[in-house]
């Protein structure tokens, strides 16, 4: 099977699994990423393939998704398999799928080229208008409030108190969003996220006249 039909069947398993989802990790989500994941890609002379792969798989073994990281992992491991992947493909996606995610900073460095232009296309739709509007669709699937000015900001968490402790969708921001920008690995990430971060700041700053 050449790899243009791999993606394609992978393009479609996967919107058929997140095509509902309702946490601001769906589909579009998937398209968006994958988008930005071959842009940067080109630009950082990373193998787009690999690429374009975990760009498309990488939530559907995301703990905020899933149930079960590992029972996902497995999941797309035989995915993989009967797509007649080699090995060290199959490795090299699980793995950066495995080591991607923020956690509450608690995930330790990405090292391929390949982890770090995924990491930072997925990143990206964390920041700017795009990733404002899916904070507040993730805080409100969670149960949390859009602002509560009685709870302070959390600094350093385990992924239990990060997945789990009392927080709101403005608190998201500097529990994350904010931290984001000086996080982004590839010189393609750094320059995107800059609009990204200023137009959070702004409407930060927009949100608390307002609250006034």
């Amino acid at each position: 099977m050449d790899k243009e039909q791999v993606i394609l069947e992978t393009s479609n398993w996967v919107k058929s699994k997140l095509e509902h989802e309702g946490t601001g990790h769906d589909w579009y989500h998937i398209t968006r990423v994958t988008k930005q994941a071959k842009e940067i890609a080109i630009e950082e002379g990373a193998n787009l393939f690999i690429v374009t792969l975990t760009a498309l798989l990488h939530d559907l073994a995301d703990d905020k998704v899933v149930n079960s990281e590992e029972e996902g992992r497995q999941e797309i491991k035989e995915w993989l398999h009967s797509h007649h992947l080699s090995e060290t493909d199959i490795h090299h996606i699980i793995t950066i799928i495995k080591t991607m995610s923020f956690k509450g900073g608690n995930n330790r460095a990405v090292e391929s080229l390949e982890a770090q232009v995924v990491q930072d296309a997925d990143r990206l739709d964390a920041l700017g208008a795009i990733g404002i509007a899916r904070t507040f669709i993730y805080s409100g699937s969670k149960g949390q409030p859009m602002y509560d000015p009685t709870i302070s900001t959390r600094e350093s968490m385990s992924v239990e108190e990060y997945r789990h402790g009392t927080s709101s969708a403005v608190h998201h921001f500097y529990e994350k969003l904010l931290k984001l920008k000086d996080l982004m690995n590839t010189e393609s990430g750094k320059k995107r996220a800059e609009d990204r971060h200023s137009f959070m700041e702004e409407f930060l700053e927009q949100f608390y006249h307002e609250w006034e």
